[in-house]
């Protein structure tokens, strides 16, 4: 809703607005471009208008999304999913994104379910193995080394500490 009251504020007609995908009915934006982004850059958004940009926000989005509302609706590996939703072959996907960002696809895949898991422990209404089942690792003891590895703490040692090392999606 900010974004769309923002383009709107400058004389801008948008037609669609959602996560990190805006589409607006003029053509031609060059003369406001620098003003657009201005705007954007001081609610904390970017604009982003090449082609690589575009495609990384995507893949982040789409994991994002994956891992935060649609982990039981999906029958495909990451791999699959990607592909089938950017439509760019898988291995061109991921060089893209190992070089833009500096880390694989999958260690960013793991740092968002790593996350959801944070989210889960801190609402402390599920088991380890409730947790583990719903972002479908194998098994617990595995999502447990995964979380070990990388926030240094064991599950059970960061319920206690509770939400204070929670980190916003963004700041992934």
């Amino acid at each position: 809703m900010v974004v769309e009251d923002t383009l709107k504020n400058i004389g801008l007609n948008p037609l669609h607005v959602e996560l990190g995908e805006v589409i607006i009915q003029e053509e031609d934006i060059t003369d406001i471009k620098a003003e657009i982004t201005s705007q954007l850059n001081s609610l904390g958004f970017e604009l982003l208008d090449d082609k690589k940009s575009k495609t990384i926000e995507k893949v982040k989005n789409l994991i994002t999304d994956l891992v935060q509302n649609k982990q039981d609706n999906i029958s495909l590996n990451l791999s699959e999913y990607l592909q089938s939703n950017i439509l760019m072959e898988y291995s061109s996907l991921s060089k893209l994104f190992s070089e833009v960002e500096g880390i694989t696809i999958e260690k960013y895949h793991i740092l968002q379910k790593v996350e959801k898991v944070k989210e889960l422990l801190v609402y402390d209404e599920l088991s380890l193995g409730e947790i583990a089942d719903q972002l479908h690792y194998s098994s617990s003891a595995y999502m447990s080394n995964q979380f070990k590895k990388v926030t240094g703490l064991t599950p059970g040692q960061f319920r206690k500490l509770g939400p204070a090392n929670r980190r916003s999606l963004d700041a992934l």
